[in-house]
């Protein structure tokens, strides 16, 4: 998962502190998600599949398919 979270960010050439902003934290703790320092919590895992229009199981390596679920 968290070699996933890291390459879209890197696809997108944004910066960690890019994606702290979308999630209303700091770099610090961003930085420390795709370390695997800390856990994502389900509502900033929703939130980061959102932003990258990917389903939370791709995120979570559960399936190669970007395709987000219909809502």
């Amino acid at each position: 998962m968290l070699e996933r979270i890291r390459g879209l960010r890197e696809d997108r050439d944004l910066k960690q502190e890019d994606l702290a902003k979308v999630l209303n934290c700091t770099q610090a703790c961003y930085s420390h998600y795709e370390s695997g320092k800390r856990d994502i919590p389900t509502e900033v895992l929703k939130k980061l599949a959102d932003f990258y229009g990917v389903s939370t199981d791709y995120l979570l390596g559960r399936t190669n398919t970007k395709t987000p679920y219909p809502k």
